[in-house]
């Protein structure tokens, strides 16, 4: 008797991470000695700070090794609050906070918290690649609001009106942003606000993980402090873009009570707490001071050194247009200028997808197609990689697009 090998219908209709596969597949090609640069994934180049990792390693020594509640510890939940309070203008309880695993999961949970078969997510596009596969595994329809790079990759709150109905359930929105390191004024936050509120089913999911990674004049806005929204807004941030703490995997939700509870049940049958010495290290992160204080704006002003660079070489190269980031560590450029062409030993160039192919097979350099984004014209470059690996990377990448005919390419 044959096993039968089908999978859930649910499963199915979730794609695999392209930004995942890309660096698993950039990371196979290092090992095999192949001299690749790898701008594929979101993971700061910086060590963790000494302080943070020093908190670990001290709970690791005085035995700090045992579960934590399922919620996270009260002294972590305390801390943030009172980071929510102070930087964000936020009130929260510790009842009304959920550490997890990662921003990943806490916004999975959210998502499965609150939607039923049959709601919709409202995401703007490009949007981060797991958005839209999240909604699916809650049984939901993710609906698509496309933005333009001429306005900043910023949602046109016209456009989510026309789209709101009474399946609406959840507007998800991100800023600074993956992938295109756009800022939402606050002004524009209100208009969508006002939206918002005339809707009584809707919420919004405020992914916040890269507000420290971000370059003046541009501020940081919380939706949950802007009015009326606190009641329909779950807040997700973490500790892994600002303090370089990816591999800690510690993440956290605040909002209502009664949806966090949700969320908290939904990890008590998953994975059950974050881990304990993980806890205490994000406890010394945020005993750094406000926003992460001196180790954070370190980091930030190499972040900002980077995108300089990189926003004054491709701007001049043919072709290429540019929406200047205001946060996060990612450019999304448009590269359209460049499909149509043909290329000897390769083939055609017709949309993201084959032009990472092309820039990895020619020039050794990983970045992620913008498809995966929602975003077919544009590509996404993380500058989360050192100045010098940054200029190594733009050489071979100008020299990859020099080599597409430019006669093949269409007008």
């Amino acid at each position: 008797m044959k096993v039968d090998i089908s999978l859930s219908p649910r499963v199915n209709s979730v794609k695999p991470s392209k930004t995942v596969a890309i660096t698993d597949q950039a990371t196979a090609l290092a090992q095999a000695g192949v001299p690749v640069i790898r701008l594929a994934a979101g993971e700061p180049d910086f060590d963790t700070p000494a302080v943070i990792a020093e908190a670990g390693i001290k709970a690791i020594r005085e035995g700090y090794t045992r579960y934590t509640p399922n919620a996270g510890t009260m002294e972590l939940r305390t801390a943030i609050c009172h980071k929510l309070k102070e930087e964000n203008g936020i009130s929260y309880t510790p009842d009304q906070v959920l550490v997890s695993n990662g921003a990943k999961q806490s916004i999975l949970q959210a998502v499965l918290a609150v939607c039923s078969p049959g709601d919709e997510v409202l995401i703007p596009a490009p949007f981060w690649v797991s958005y839209p596969e999240m909604a699916r595994l809650a049984d939901a329809t993710p609906v698509i609001l496309p933005t333009s790079l001429s306005a900043n990759f910023l949602l046109d709150p016209k456009l989510l009106e026309s789209k709101l109905s009474e399946k609406s359930r959840l507007l998800i929105i991100c800023s600074p942003s993956n992938p295109t390191g756009s800022v939402y004024p606050r002004q524009l936050l209100e208009e969508i606000a006002k939206i918002v509120a005339k809707h009584p089913r809707l919420l919004v999911l405020s992914d916040e993980i890269y507000e420290h990674i971000i370059y003046a004049p541009a501020t940081h806005a919380s939706f949950a402090s802007l009015p009326g929204m606190w009641d329909r807004t779950l807040t997700v941030n973490g500790f892994s873009k600002a303090f370089a703490m990816t591999g800690w995997r510690l993440g956290y939700l605040a909002g209502p009570k009664h949806f966090v509870a949700a969320c908290n049940k939904i990890q008590s049958q998953s994975t059950s707490g974050a881990s304990s010495i993980s806890q205490k290290a994000a406890v010394a992160a945020l005993g750094l001071g406000y926003a992460g204080g001196e180790a954070v704006a370190t980091m930030a002003k190499a972040f900002r050194e980077r995108r300089d660079f990189l926003v004054q070489s491709f701007r001049a190269m043919e072709g290429v247009k540019i929406s200047e980031p205001q946060g996060a560590f990612y450019l999304f450029l448009d590269f359209s200028f460049y499909y149509g062409s043909t290329v000897d030993n390769f083939g055609a160039i017709t949309g993201s997808e084959s032009l990472c192919r092309y820039i990895l097979d020619k020039a050794q350099v990983a970045l992620v197609p913008g498809d995966a984004f929602g975003d077919d014209s544009c590509i996404r470059i993380s500058y989360a990689e050192s100045l010098t690996t940054l200029q190594a990377a733009v050489e071979r990448i100008k020299g990859a697009l020099l080599s597409l005919k430019p006669d093949a390419v269409p007008a």
